[in-house]
C-alpha cells in the first residue's frame, strides 16, 4: 500500500515538473515573440520572427504573426514610396512655378512704368498682390519639400534664450505694423541645448509668424529656466477642433489668408526630429503653443 502511494506521489510530482517545464517554455516563447515583434515594428528588416520552442501552437502563432508582418511591411513600403513621390512632385511643381512667376513679376514692373488709367492701375495692383501671394506660397511649398526630404541635422551647443530673442527681433517690424505690443518673459541666464541652428530658427519663425497671423491684437512669449517655451495670443476665430488640427499638413484655418498650412507642420517635424515636443492648447479664446526641448 505504501509502495503504491509512493508511486502515485512520484507520478504526480513528475507530472507537476513536466507541467512547470511546459509553462516555462511557453512563457519563454511568448517573451521571444513579444521582443521580436517589437523589434520588427521599429526596424525596417525582412527578418521574420523565429522562436526556440518546438511547441506546435506557439510556432503556429509565430507563423501567423509573420504573415501579418509581411503585409504590414508591404503597406509601409507602399506608403513610403507614395510619400516620397508626393514630396518629389511638390518640389518639382514649386520649382517649375518659379520661372513663370519671375517673368510675370518682371512684366508687371515694366507695366508700372507705363502711363495707364486709374482703373488699369487698380487692376495691376490687384494682379501684383496676388502674384506676390502666389510667390510666397510657392516658396513655402519648396521649403517644406526640402525640410521633409533632408535627413541631415547639425546639432551644436546653442543658447535658447538668445536664439529666441533674435527670432523675436526679426518680427519687430511686423508687430509694429499690426500694433501688437508683445509681452516677453525670458530667463536672465542662458539655457543651453544641443540643436541645429537653422532648424531652431525655422521653428521659432514659423510659430511666431502663425501667432501674429491669427492674433487679435496681443502676443506673449514665456520661457522657463528648464527651456520650456509658451507662445500665446488671443484668437477668437479658432475653436478646439481647428486648434487640434493646426499641425496637420496643408490644413488652413482660413483659406483666404494666402497660407498653405505648412508652417506649424514644419515646426512640429523639425522639433520632433531634434527630440523635442510641441503641442497646442485653446482656452478662453486664447491659443497657446508649448515647445519643449
Amino acid at each position: 500500500m505504501d509502495d503504491m502511494l509512493a508511486s502515485i506521489i512520484g507520478i504526480l510530482l513528475l507530472t507537476i515538473v513536466i507541467l512547470l517545464a511546459k509553462v516555462y517554455y511557453l512563457r519563454k516563447s511568448a517573451q521571444e515573440i513579444t521582443e521580436a515583434f517589437r523589434d520588427r515594428l521599429t526596424a525596417d528588416t525582412n527578418t521574420l520572427i523565429d522562436i526556440s520552442s518546438r511547441d506546435p501552437y506557439m510556432r503556429k502563432l509565430a507563423a501567423e504573426i509573420n504573415v501579418q508582418l509581411r503585409l504590414l511591411r508591404k503597406e509601409r513600403h507602399r506608403y513610403q514610396q507614395g510619400d516620397l513621390e508626393l514630396k518629389d512632385a511638390v518640389t518639382n511643381i514649386s520649382h517649375d512655378l518659379r520661372t513663370p512667376l519671375t517673368a510675370i513679376c518682371g512684366y508687371l514692373d515694366l507695366l508700372e512704368r507705363e502711363e495707364k488709367s486709374e482703373a488699369v492701375q487698380r487692376y495691376l495692383s490687384q494682379i501684383g498682390n496676388r502674384t506676390e501671394a502666389l510667390k510666397s506660397l510657392t516658396e513655402e511649398l519648396f521649403r517644406y519639400s526640402v525640410v521633409t526630404s533632408s535627413q541631415e541635422l547639425n546639432p551644436e551647443r546653442l543658447d535658447l534664450v538668445r536664439a529666441l530673442e533674435e527670432s523675436l527681433l526679426s518680427f519687430y517690424g511686423v508687430m509694429q505694423e499690426k500694433g501688437i505690443q508683445p509681452e516677453i518673459n525670458l530667463p536672465e541666464e542662458p539655457v543651453y541645448r544641443e540643436l541645429d541652428a537653422g532648424a531652431l530658427n525655422r521653428i521659432f519663425s514659423n510659430i511666431i509668424s502663425n501667432a501674429l497671423k491669427y492674433s487679435d491684437g496681443d502676443f506673449s512669449v514665456t520661457m522657463m529656466k528648464d527651456g520650456s517655451i509658451t507662445f500665446s495670443n488671443t484668437a477668437k476665430e479658432l475653436n478646439a477642433v481647428t486648434v487640434g488640427r493646426l499641425f496637420e499638413r496643408f490644413y488652413t484655418v482660413d483659406a483666404g489668408r494666402n497660407s498653405t498650412g505648412l508652417g506649424l507642420s514644419i515646426a512640429k517635424l523639425l522639433t520632433e526630429r531634434m527630440g523635442g515636443q510641441i503641442r497646442s492648447e485653446y482656452h478662453d479664446k486664447k491659443l497657446s503653443l508649448h515647445l519643449q526641448f
